[in-house]
């Protein structure tokens, strides 16, 4: 069964760091695009990152660039979320995604998705 879980959310205060998992089962991560995204409650489901297969270019939505790093682990089919100097404007759930082609903004590019795991930033 093709499943992407994730893990690693929680509730920090502000200031705070946290870091995303993204574990791939019954397919080969190493193939896709790995893209992060998030929704707040009330608010569509937004890009956070996304890494290319071969790792070496990321792309970061404006609000969280210099704060948060991704990365991928292509041996234990995992991609990672390093969220550092975290706002409350970062809750949110956090979802990953793959998409065989590239890196895209549009959601509908994606054809796994994971459950998702919540982010809360407050004090």
């Amino acid at each position: 069964q093709l499943q992407l879980v994730e893990s690693g959310g929680g509730l920090v205060q502000p200031g705070g760091s946290l870091r995303l998992s993204c574990a791939a089962s019954g397919f080969s991560m190493s193939s896709y695009a790995i893209g992060w995204f998030r929704q707040a409650p009330g608010k569509e489901r937004e890009m956070v990152s996304c890494i290319k297969v071969n790792g070496g270019i990321t792309n970061y939505a404006d609000s969280v660039k210099g704060r948060f790093t991704m990365s991928r682990d292509n041996a234990k089919s995992t991609v990672f979320l390093q969220m550092n100097s975290l706002k409350p404007e970062d809750t949110a759930i956090y979802y990953c995604a793959a998409n065989l082609l590239t890196c895209s903004g549009d959601v509908s590019g994606y054809g796994y998705w994971g459950l998702g795991t919540q982010v809360t930033v407050s004090s």
